[in-house]
């Protein structure tokens, strides 16, 4: 058994507890919100984000320098705009050195960093290689209803993945490893973008064709900047990668494809962002795969579309037309050979 502090009681970081607890570990559930941890102490439940039990054995905390006391892991799963806030508080009040996991997905859009690079910055005590990232097709809804979910780990230290793999693995939630950080961590944030751009061709009524075209054109994006930016180009085709896309692009529960429905019935991204109760990741991460796509030359017009009806206030219609109007190509010429911007 051992001893994991998890950084972040939102759905997912919950969901995740509730893995290691029915895995017999000891979890420490860290939020900076007392309300929230006096309540789930109480009531066994965090009623704001998923509507099922929670283990008692699970513990709420707001005093992080008690949450992280001599555990053997450490799991963050907090926003990515909140992830250099968390690092230095962390980085104040560890004592030891426990392993170190990331469940989140984002890339910060003024210094276009992933999450695995952010901490190595803000944590001095640990080095790049020593940071694990899990990610997948995991809706935390259903991961906290023990639904089967599969989900990759990667690290550059492989007895770091594995130590990860056996705290997380059980009947419902089998985990893989990987060595491609960078591959498993732009799968996870760039599908955010794609799954916006889901929800924007259901929300104007756009039928199974449309979002086929869009998932499958947003994969070959994400694999032309993904291997500009040194990923192996077949970790795209893993869980982290179309897996991950699948699931955000058309389900419900994706909080992405709810905002792009919402922005495709006519909202503002001001009016959309004041509905959800959640970040949406998505917003952020199209600012930076734009500028990423911008200094790499990487062509991604999925992505430059999605940015303008973002950040442009340009219509969807107008974008589709653009889209769909685009110079004809030859389709495995366009993904890999030709994707850079003449």
């Amino acid at each position: 058994m051992a001893k994991v502090a998890v950084l972040g009681a939102g759905s997912w970081g919950t969901a995740l507890s509730i893995v290691l607890a029915d895995n017999k570990h000891d979890v420490r559930l860290w939020t900076h919100n007392e309300e929230q941890a006096i309540k789930m102490n109480e009531t066994h439940k965090n009623e704001k984000y998923l509507e099922i039990m929670i283990p008692e054995s699970i513990i709420a905390y707001t005093d992080m320098k008690e949450a992280v006391r001599e555990v053997d892991a450490i799991v963050m799963v907090v926003p990515t705009k909140a992830i250099r806030e968390v690092c230095q508080k962390l980085t104040a009040v560890l004592t030891n050195k426990p392993v170190l996991i990331h469940a989140s997905k984002g890339i910060e859009p003024g210094t276009l960093k992933r999450v695995s690079e952010i901490i190595d910055e803000e944590m001095p005590q640990y080095a790049y290689e020593d940071i694990v990232v899990l990610s997948g097709p995991s809706h935390a809804e259903e991961v906290a209803q023990r639904q089967p979910t599969t989900v990759t780990v990667a690290s550059l230290t492989e007895e770091h993945a594995r130590f990860t793999q056996d705290l997380f693995f059980n009947e419902s939630f089998r985990v893989y490893t990987s060595d491609d950080m960078i591959g498993i961590e732009l799968g996870g944030a760039l599908k955010n973008i794609i799954a916006l751009g889901a929800g924007i061709s259901d929300g104007l009524g756009y039928g199974d064709n449309a979002k086929a075209a869009l998932i499958t054109r947003g994969l070959a994006e994400m694999t032309r900047l993904g291997t500009a930016l040194g990923a192996h180009p077949l970790s795209f085709l893993g869980l982290p990668g179309v897996g991950d896309l699948i699931v955000t692009c058309t389900s419900v529960h994706s909080r992405n494809w709810k905002a792009g429905h919402l922005l495709g019935k006519g909202l503002s991204l001001d009016e959309v962002l004041q509905q959800m109760e959640m970040v949406v990741e998505g917003v952020r991460t199209a600012k930076a795969a734009f500028k990423f796509a911008q200094e790499e030359n990487v062509d991604m017009p999925i992505t430059k579309g999605i940015y303008d009806i973002l950040f442009e206030n340009k219509h969807p219609k107008e974008i589709v037309g653009q889209l769909m109007n685009r110079t004809k190509k030859d389709e495995m010429a366009d993904i890999f050979e030709e994707g850079k911007k003449p």
